[in-house]
C-alpha cells in the first residue's frame, strides 16, 4: 500500500508525449511543455510513425538536452507506450511521470499546478468533468459518451473518481513502483481506468484537478469504438470481480459473528 510517508519532495519530472504520426504538433507541444515546466525532462515515445515523427524528434532530441527519444518498433497501443515510457523513467530515477498527449488538446500550461498538487498526493489527474473543467469543440454525442463512461466507472467500481479515462497526468514514481505494471494488458481508452482502478486499489491519494481540454486541430484522433468498448468489458470484469470480494468479506463478518 502506498504510504503518505514516501511523498519526498518532487524534484525530477518526465514528461512522456506518445506519438504516431504527429509531425505537425510534436513541435508545438514540445515547445509548450518546456515553457510550463522548462527544468523537466521530455521522452518522445514514438510508434514508428510513417510521417516522420521520429526523425524529427531526434532532431529535437539533438538540439535540446532536456528532450529524448525512444523508437518503438510499430503502432501498439497507448498502453504500452507509456509502460515503455514508465520503465525508462522509474530506471533513471526519476521522482514523477507525466502522461500527456501529443495533439496538444491537454494543457501543458497546467503542469505547474499539477505538480504543485503531487506534493501531497500521489496521482494528479487533469479532469474535464470537476468545477472549472471543460471541453472545448467536442460533439455533443462525443461529451455524452465520456460523461457516461465515467459514470459508469464510478457505478461499477464504486470509486469517487469524475474522469477516469482521462489522460492527462502526474504519477509519482513511487505509486507507479507499488501497481505492478507488468501485469497490466489493457490498451487506450481500458488503460487509464485500468490504473486509476490499481492506483485506487493501492491505496493512493488521487486529486483532480480541472482542465480546459480542446479538441485537436491538426492530425486523426486515434480513438475507435472497439477500443471504448474493450475498455468498457474490462471495467465489467474488474466491477464484478470487486462484488465477489465485497459477498466474500460480509460472508466472513457473518459467520465470524456465528461462531
Amino acid at each position: 500500500m502506498v504510504d503518505a510517508a514516501d511523498r519526498a519532495p518532487i524534484e525530477r519530472v518526465l514528461v512522456l508525449v506518445p506519438t504516431y504520426d504527429e509531425r505537425e504538433n510534436l513541435p508545438v507541444i514540445v515547445e509548450r511543455i518546456r515553457s510550463a515546466v522548462p527544468d523537466a525532462d521530455i521522452l518522445v515515445l514514438d510508434d514508428n510513425s510513417p510521417d516522420g515523427t521520429g526523425q524529427l524528434a531526434d532532431e529535437m532530441a539533438a538540439a535540446d538536452a532536456h528532450v529524448h527519444v525512444m523508437h518503438r518498433r510499430g503502432k501498439e497501443g497507448l498502453g504500452k507506450a507509456y509502460l515503455a515510457g514508465f520503465a525508462w523513467g522509474l530506471e533513471r530515477g526519476y521522482d514523477a511521470l507525466v502522461e500527456i498527449d501529443a495533439d496538444g488538446s491537454h494543457p501543458a500550461e497546467e503542469l505547474p499546478a499539477m505538480l504543485a498538487l503531487a506534493a501531497s498526493a500521489d496521482l494528479v489527474i487533469g479532469s474535464r468533468w470537476i468545477k472549472g473543467g471543460s471541453v472545448v469543440n467536442w460533439p455533443k454525442n462525443r461529451e455524452i459518451l465520456s460523461r457516461g463512461a465515467n459514470v459508469y466507472v464510478q457505478a461499477m467500481l464504486g470509486t469517487r473518481v469524475h474522469d477516469a479515462t482521462a489522460g492527462f497526468r502526474v504519477y509519482r514514481a513511487t505509486l507507479l513502483r507499488q501497481i505492478d505494471l507488468a501485469s497490466v494488458t489493457s490498451a487506450g481508452y481500458g488503460f487509464q481506468i485500468d490504473l486509476t482502478w490499481r492506483s485506487i486499489r493501492a491505496g493512493a491519494r488521487i486529486v483532480e484537478h480541472p482542465i480546459r481540454f480542446s479538441e485537436r486541430e491538426l492530425g486523426t484522433s486515434k480513438m475507435s469504438g472497439n477500443i471504448i468498448s474493450e475498455a468498457l468489458l474490462a471495467v465489467a470484469g474488474w466491477g464484478l470481480e470487486l462484488r465477489r470480494e465485497q459477498a466474500g468479506h460480509l460472508l466472513s463478518r457473518v459467520r465470524a459473528r456465528r461462531s
